[in-house]
């Protein structure tokens, strides 16, 4: 069986994938591919915050709370932008597009 720090470092190269796939297709609005970008921020600090929660602490970091939020607040980010550019994407496609008639 896999341990999650091992799952979790392969689930990166699906991820790299993605990332690749949606940048090369030049479809994906600008400010959501910053946020999915953003992501790789989350996962960087995520590593090491992680190792000085259990240096330091010899707690998990999901138990030390001023680390886990400012990691988490990479993530919430990375939501935010996701969600304003799809939605900046829906708008700017609701503008372009005739209403259909009943």
């Amino acid at each position: 069986m896999l341990s999650k720090e091992t799952l979790f470092a392969l689930s990166l190269f699906p991820y790299l994938g993605f990332l690749w796939f949606m940048t090369r297709s030049g479809k994906t609005p600008r400010l959501a591919l910053i946020g999915f970008y953003v992501l790789l921020i989350f996962v960087a600090v995520t590593i090491p915050a992680g190792i000085y929660a259990q240096v330091a602490y010899q707690e998990n970091l999901a138990n030390v709370d001023w680390l886990h939020g400012g990691a988490e607040a990479f993530l919430t980010l990375s939501n935010i932008l996701v969600v304003l550019g799809f939605r900046q994407a829906i708008i700017n496609h609701k503008k372009n597009v005739p209403e259909e008639k009943p």
